[in-house]
């Protein structure tokens, strides 16, 4: 197979190159149309970590937007970016089209083990990102610097005569809720008002209540999810420590000893890489620096259970019969075929 590919004129290979790329880019059309169709679906679900979280410190869970197409525009891009990521199977399928016709068989076998890692490495850093680094990052960040230039307000005994009027607490809205009645919702912060009611039906007003602190986190909703997405490609990509070490070792550049030798080194590496690849703060670089090198010890135990060797050679001693079975197979159709051939 590689010596036909070998074979193949320049122009036959940009000829194919061009055709795999026009396919990649034809299968994310679809895949385009479905995430702006649930766009805004997928915008509610990524800023949703932030929204339970400010309320739960007492600040408004609203984001902002300074701009006419700056709403639009995230919902655009983050459309886009789904597209990409859902139909990345796609386009490795179409890369991997063009790149297998020029390689053995014993090549093959090493991408057919780095492709599954690398992908099984992606999902495990998105998962871990939402569930355990994410939240430690908004929880840092919003508290952070709340209490800069906080005013005290003084407390005094009500003068005599006074009655301080009091207001429902409520944890969830009336069902049906009079013209004029108002309520406090614990759960969103908010002093809620029915202004009327049409048909049955009440339109409820809301005041947000506001937590007094010096430095009221307020964000821009192009920002976060900026941020949110540097830090999905941050955590895929520094999730990607097995693969590294299985090429590194692969490629004769270290060995499982020297990789054991050298743990402190790898260690600070890692805290390095921590930094660089988070936005600063100190939770989300120890939340990137706990799975950096427990992959990396994860990347030592993968290259002494499959040596480049062993790996070229194949598997397992399951998959060598398999392949000696069918070459039995192709040597006694050949032979079939020279006896019909004796009898012409």
């Amino acid at each position: 197979m590689a010596d036909s590919h070998a074979s193949m004129s320049l122009g036959q290979h940009l000829e194919d190159l061009r055709r795999r790329l026009i396919f990649a880019i034809l299968g994310l059309v679809p895949i385009f149309v479905l995430s702006l169709a649930y766009g805004e679906s997928l915008l509610e679900f990524l800023i949703s970590p932030a929204q339970d979280l400010l309320r739960q410190k007492g600040f408004p869970d609203t984001f902002l937007t300074t701009g006419p197409l700056e709403l639009f525009n995230t919902y655009f891009y983050i459309s886009m970016v789904a597209s990409v990521a859902l139909g990345a199977p796609w386009i490795l399928y179409q890369l991997w089209r063009f790149v297998a016709p020029g390689l053995y068989e014993r090549e093959r076998r090493f991408v057919y083990l780095i492709l599954p890692l690398s992908t099984a490495l992606v999902i495990a850093s998105v998962l871990f990102l939402f569930r355990v680094a994410l939240p430690m990052t908004l929880s840092f960040l919003i508290s952070f610097g709340s209490d800069i230039g906080k005013h005290n307000v003084p407390m005094a005994e009500l003068p005599a005569g006074i009655v301080l009027p009091a207001i429902p607490m409520l944890d969830a809205d009336p069902t049906a809720p009079t013209e004029g009645s108002y309520w406090f919702n614990r759960t969103f912060n908010e002093i809620r008002v029915c202004a009327k009611v049409v048909e049955g039906v009440p339109d409820i007003r809301s005041v947000q209540t506001l937590k007094p602190v010096g430095v009221r986190p307020e964000y821009r909703i192009s920002e976060y999810v900026k941020l949110l997405l540097s830090l999905s490609l941050a955590f895929a990509a520094g999730f990607q420590a097995p693969v590294i070490v299985l090429l590194l070792g692969w490629a004769g550049l270290v060995t499982p000893a020297f990789l054991r030798k050298y743990r402190r080194h790898a260690f600070l590496i890692c805290a390095i890489a921590a930094a660089l690849l988070t936005p600063g703060d100190i939770s989300s670089m120890f939340a990137m620096l706990a799975p950096l090198y427990l992959l990396f010890e994860l990347g030592i135990v993968l290259l002494v259970i499959f040596p480049a060797k062993k790996v070229a050679a194949g598997f397992t001693k399951g998959q060598q019969e398999r392949e000696l079975d069918r070459k039995r197979a192709d040597e006694g159709d050949d032979d079939v075929r020279r006896e019909g051939g004796d009898e012409l």
